[in-house]
């Protein structure tokens, strides 16, 4: 299971927001390169992004500060908020992205996720954010009617690389993820699973690795920052199983 740190981008800045709410962000580092390479340092194979005024714009807004990670770490690196049509999926994965993370377009325009995925396999995932089983679209500020499972099993012919399932309510707010939400979700579909959303110390880590489901991997942000979670000392958990 792979863990992949959080970098959350607000103003330019490495952020955690509470729950969601913009108007609840910590800022944790003024330099999100730095950020990144102090991941790198510790060992991670992965890096989880997220342009938050993005998500909101429909655009991305934070491009210098991803553009900055990229140029000083080697690890591939993912990225959601405001990739809402083909020329910027085409424009960041040409930028040295691993791979896009496509949210709200999921729900609007489901057929940008399937063409997307058959022009670049591998490299482009889901995110689905839900609140009590429903998903949140917009940086999470408009709810729908439309059911977690019912959204993750329409692409599973797609070819998607991979689903981010994040509970609203559990991120940020170091309460621990939604296990069973998230095994059932990884149990209703063959597309590999990453848990987010709450994930604040090791025993939440191995609980997410022995749910009974096969999940890719874990996303943390806060706990990391906060020093509740070492990232050094996880990797190696997760490593010796």
């Amino acid at each position: 299971m792979i863990l992949y740190p959080a970098i959350d981008l607000k103003d330019g800045k490495a952020v955690r927001l509470f729950k969601g709410d913009m108007d609840k962000a910590t800022v944790f580092n003024d330099d999100p390169a730095a950020q990144a390479m102090e991941f790198v340092e510790a060992g991670c194979e992965w890096l989880h992004l997220v342009d938050l005024n993005g998500a909101f714009a429909g655009e991305p807004v934070n491009a210098a500060p991803v553009e900055a990670i990229l140029a000083a770490t080697k690890v591939p690196a993912q990225l959601g908020g405001g990739i809402r049509d083909m020329a910027t999926i085409e424009a960041w994965l040409s930028k040295g992205l691993a791979r896009v993370i496509l949210g709200t377009v999921a729900v609007e325009n489901p057929a940008l996720v399937r063409e997307a995925a058959r022009a670049f396999p591998g490299q482009v995932a889901v995110g689905i954010d839900a609140r009590n089983g429903r998903v949140a679209t917009k940086g999470w500020a408009t709810e729908t009617d439309v059911m977690v499972t019912d959204l993750a099993r329409s692409f599973e012919d797609a070819g998607v690389a991979a689903i981010i399932y994040t509970d609203i309510n559990r991120d940020g707010a170091m309460q621990g993820p939604n296990i069973a939400a998230t095994a059932e979700l990884a149990n209703a579909v063959s597309i590999p699973v990453i848990a987010s959303g709450g994930v604040s110390s090791l025993e939440d880590l191995v609980a997410l690795k022995t749910c009974g489901a096969p999940l890719n991997g874990a996303i943390s942000g806060r706990a990391l920052y906060d020093g509740a979670l070492d990232l050094k000392e996880a990797l190696e958990a997760l490593k010796d199983g």
